[in-house]
């Protein structure tokens, strides 16, 4: 009889390929998914670290199932990824109650691992290097919507950024070939899948390493020759390497959505420096420029970061100003966290808690006036919407734009869902009829 596992997936979109890809190869052995943790003979969780509230709620996670193993009903209780990765040793410490450690780079051995656990072997902890990169031969046991998808095109990070811990976390960058993701691609395209999303650390990096002519230009040359996939979706892009080459590419093919994500993370040259981000806050306003010129409709995204140390209240203006220049039509705001190990949390002038909530308030307050505006635009025009579902309070069928990524972007919901047959993965024409700060309401022509 195969044993009952429950993954709990936390942390970025990066993260869920990882908890696919161990689900995938469990499914092979003797084991079944189960949806709910209380159904489960061993529960998974694939953790995040990268930042105090990422932290907390794994660490909530796991005190929840270590519950249900008093309870009984659990027997093994299993935590991977970046905490594992990061506190394998405080962590053995301090929850007698997890069974197994499994760090990032471990992913592909989950079913060696844990049979070594179902044959007595007494080690808790599996924290390697993280060398780990899976492909297109790779099973994945997707848990997204049918017809959306994330594709992994590399890990790791080679960056220094002063803040971040993902470099000690995930490992040096390194990328796929080409015709692995397009395999890949290809294969969740006949599954039925319509949208991918190229995710990395860094996408712009993508093909670097390889040091054999391998670029994102090239992999985008490549997928979008894949006939049944409708959109391609760039995340998690740098500010460096985004040439006119590339722009141009991402603006002239139609199946590459007028989207980018690029987390510029401050303006003001002093904190880009303390930051280590390698640009200048001249060079951050031009590439906004650089951006707008070559793709005018582009949808752009970033993230910025409040009450870095030393931030003053006169860098603040300049990145309050920064905002207002920009206009966003998506800007996601964290608050400094001072994480061990890295160089920031060293530096002096560590902003108080309490001043960093009300830059990050000021900031999103900013940030809500330019979205709402920015919707309003789009009054009375007719978008090419993805359906992805019903919403449970209304149920009104909900779907996105080219400018609309999934789970962390607004959304359009539907006036006249019950008008005619619609699924979730259809494309549908919608002329948007209510503008609010970051979701659109309009109604399906021809329904």
């Amino acid at each position: 009889m195969k044993e009952r596992i429950n993954i709990i997936s936390l942390g970025c979109a990066r993260n869920l390929v990882d908890s696919e890809v161990m689900g995938g190869l469990l499914q092979q052995g003797d084991y079944e998914i189960v949806s709910e943790p209380a159904q489960a003979d061993i529960i998974l969780i694939n953790t995040c670290s990268f930042v105090d509230t990422a932290k907390e709620e794994s660490i909530d996670t796991i005190l929840e199932a270590a519950r249900l193993k008093e309870e009984g009903g659990l027997r093994t209780l299993v935590v991977a990824g970046c905490l594992a990765q990061r506190y394998s040793e405080e962590l053995v410490k301090e929850f007698p109650e997890v069974d197994l450690f499994i760090g990032t780079g471990e992913v592909a051995r989950i079913g060696e691992i844990l049979k070594e656990r179902r044959e007595g072997q007494s080690s808790r902890t599996y924290i390697g290097i993280p060398r780990y990169l899976y492909d297109h031969d790779t099973p994945r046991a997707r848990t997204g919507p049918s017809h959306s998808a994330f594709i992994k095109v590399s890990e790791g990070c080679d960056h220094k950024c002063a803040f971040c811990v993902i470099p000690q976390l995930r490992g040096p960058h390194r990328s796929r070939p080409i015709d692995s993701i397009v395999r890949e691609a290809s294969r969740l395209a006949l599954e039925g899948v319509k949208e991918i999303n190229l995710i990395a650390q860094d996408l712009t990096a993508y093909g670097r390493d390889r040091r054999d002519g391998t670029t994102l230009y090239g992999l985008l040359r490549e997928l979008v020759a894949v006939r049944e996939i409708q959109w391609i979706r760039l995340l998690y892009a740098y500010p460096n390497f985004l040439d006119e080459p590339l722009l141009g590419l991402i603006r002239d093919n139609e199946k590459i959505c007028k989207y980018l994500d690029i987390p510029f993370q401050h303006v003001s040259a002093k904190i880009l420096r303390k930051m280590r981000r390698g640009k200048s806050g001249t060079a951050v306003r031009e590439a906004v420029s650089k951006l707008r010129r070559i793709i005018p409709d582009l949808t752009l995204r970033t993230s910025l970061i409040v009450g870095f140390p030393g931030e003053t209240e006169e860098d603040f203006e300049e990145l309050l100003g920064f905002v207002q220049e920009a206009q966003f039509e998506r800007l996601g705001v964290f608050k400094y966290s001072q994480e061990e190990g890295t160089a920031a949390a060293r530096l002096d002038d560590q902003i108080p808690e309490e001043e960093k909530e009300r830059r990050w308030q000021e900031v999103m307050e900013i940030q809500a006036e330019i979205s709402r505006v920015k919707n309003e635009t789009l009054l009375g025009t007719t978008q090419r919407v993805l359906l992805e579902g019903w919403e449970s309070e209304t149920a009104r069928l909900f779907g996105r734009t080219q400018a609309h990524a999934p789970e962390v972007d607004g959304v359009v919901f539907i006036e006249n869902s019950f008008e005619g047959p619609k699924n979730p993965g259809d494309l549908v024409d919608v002329r948007i009829t209510e503008a609010l700060d970051y979701d659109l309401i309009g109604a399906i022509l021809n329904a």
